[in-house]
């Protein structure tokens, strides 16, 4: 996870889906590279995190979640978040998360801006509280320098920020130069899930 976020960094963005996910420190502390060839590389990282509800104002409509280190966030629901009535405190969160980041040189060049597209699955009426929100963030980052004896390829964000990539697959120094493009594509999911609050056993007469 570490890598994406450091990668996404030169691309300018920021990532208020992570907030959740960070806060409670999940397991996931790197990126699994999933994929990689000449000129192509497709990493993900993946954690799910549980969380209880410490606290519900109803009227500001938001919930204090206890994390498993002890460490507490308030979180907003907002107005897209169904049944959000039927939280109590006791109940758990369920927070399952997932970061792809994809990267494929470019040799025609190309302008443009970031793009960004958001999606979004809420609960039916009358179900548990549950929902799922996702983007997919589109970017190109310029290589500016290769340096095969260091193992590292530095690209240039929108912004003019430079990050140094290291690379593994010594294949990627055959095909990538300076000045070519790299396409960045960065995919982040999120599906939280409220779950009742485990009933306390019967005490024994």
């Amino acid at each position: 996870m570490k890598k994406i976020l450091m990668t996404l960094a030169v691309v300018g963005m920021t990532l208020p889906l992570t907030a959740l996910a960070q806060a409670q420190k999940p397991s996931a502390t790197g990126g699994t590279v999933v994929a990689s060839e000449a000129g192509k590389a497709l990493i993900v990282s993946t954690a799910e995190i549980t969380a209880t509800v410490m606290a519900v104002n109803k009227t500001t409509r938001t919930v204090t979640l206890k994390g498993p280190e002890g460490n507490s966030v308030d979180v907003v629901a907002g107005e897209q978040v169904r049944n959000f009535d039927q939280i109590n405190v006791g109940d758990m969160v369920v927070a399952k998360y997932e970061q792809a980041l994809s990267l494929e040189l470019r040799k025609t060049r190309t302008t443009g801006a970031p793009t960004e597209t958001m999606a979004a699955v809420r609960a039916k009426p009358g179900e548990r509280p549950a929902g799922a929100v996702g983007r997919e963030i589109h970017a190109l980052v310029d290589v500016v320098n290769v340096d095969p004896k260091k193992s590292v390829i530095s690209v240039k964000g929108p912004r003019g920020n430079v990050f140094d990539l290291q690379v593994r697959n010594q294949d990627h120094f055959e095909v990538v130069k300076k000045g070519d493009q790299i396409e960045v594509v960065y995919t982040e999911a999120l599906a939280l899930s409220v779950e009742p609050a485990k009933k306390a056993p019967a005490k024994k007469k």
